[in-house]
């Protein structure tokens, strides 16, 4: 470590053995147990939410979370001689959960599952003042399509066009038409009620569950990273975890079908949350962020990889198909 990260170890009131840097990070052994020094750009508000949520789950409930640590002078954030910010967390000797292993996938859904429970049990919306609150789903869906469009209409506008440009003009009228048609379906199908009722509550969610976000341990799990939590539609982190890990598998009917009961063995969807995450899942994200990127990037350097994803987008959106019919008994298109 350089001398004004060891500066920014000397806050805290534990004394550290030994220290490994990862990328924006330090895992430190201490007398305490492990621990992780973050870079951060979270603000102590924010802070403060993390704390008093997870220090709750942790201690109340049970589960293991990797909760903030105070340094001696009841700080959650220490901010070093150049200006970067820090937060120690507690952490854990395990490893990350593997997207390929479909045993640690099915832990993962009922850690999920069991989060969920235990957030809504402790309230813990009402234990933070006015908590964050992410926007509304429609309002987000919406914000999308006119960016899709937006990109087209600077696509169409350029003299001289890439193969990015042209996949993109060439793939944008199916794109879009299924993008319209879920936002149209979604706008029908109660799930304002879904949200209104989560504000009403202040149940919050994880705000970024995947597969890297959960520990496996010897005989547990824990979950980390909850920098991202707010007030929302619960059920949006199944929809992410299954997102994020059915891209990886092509949409294979069984590994969804086996995340979606681990789930539900522990906290049953009702008809609204099932449908909620089916049409989430219907809408082309992937494609969206893709051209989102590219618009947003340098367009005189293309890199092939944004072709690629652009394609690989396009080719999941029918893949889901299939998914979508037999496990949601959804039908967009």
């Amino acid at each position: 470590m350089r001398e004004y990260e060891l500066e920014v170890l000397e806050h805290y009131d534990m004394e550290v053995r030994g220290t490994r840097r990862i990328r924006g990070a330090f895992f430190c052994e201490t007398d305490e147990g492990t621990m992780l020094l973050k870079e951060t750009r979270i603000s102590e508000r924010r802070a403060s939410l993390l704390y008093t949520v997870l220090d709750r789950l942790e201690k109340e409930d049970g589960l293991k979370v990797d909760t903030p640590v105070f340094t001696r002078d009841h700080e959650l954030l220490v901010i070093s001689r150049d200006g970067t910010k820090y937060m120690m967390k507690k952490w854990f000797s395990g490893r990350e959960c593997e997207v390929r292993k479909d045993n640690d996938l099915i832990l993962a859904a009922q850690t999920l599952a069991r989060l969920h429970l235990k957030l809504n049990e402790s309230r813990a919306g009402e234990s933070v003042s006015d908590p964050p609150v992410h926007r509304n789903p429609l309002d987000e869906l919406l914000r999308h399509n006119r960016e899709m469009k937006k990109v087209r209409t600077f696509i169409r506008s350029r003299v001289t066009k890439n193969e990015f440009e042209y996949l993109y003009l060439e793939s944008f009228e199916k794109m879009y038409a299924l993008a319209d048609r879920v936002f149209a379906v979604m706008r029908g199908s109660g799930c304002m009620d879904l949200y209104d009722r989560s504000l009403a509550e202040r149940n919050m969610s994880h705000g970024d569950y995947n597969y890297h976000n959960v520990q496996i341990l010897a005989g547990d799990t824990a979950i980390t990273n909850f920098e991202h939590m707010c007030v929302d539609i619960q059920v949006k982190d199944l929809y992410y975890f299954l997102r994020k890990t059915m891209e990886k598998y092509h949409w294979k009917q069984k590994t969804g079908q086996n995340i979606m009961e681990a789930y539900e063995n522990i906290r049953p969807l009702t008809p609204a949350e099932r449908k909620f995450v089916g049409l989430s899942l219907a809408y082309p994200e992937k494609y969206w962020k893709t051209a989102s990127g590219y618009y947003h990037s340098n367009k005189a350097w293309l890199q092939e990889k944004s072709v690629e994803k652009l394609r690989t987008a396009i080719r999941q959106s029918e893949e889901k198909y299939t998914f979508l019919e037999d496990v949601f008994s959804l039908k967009i298109l």
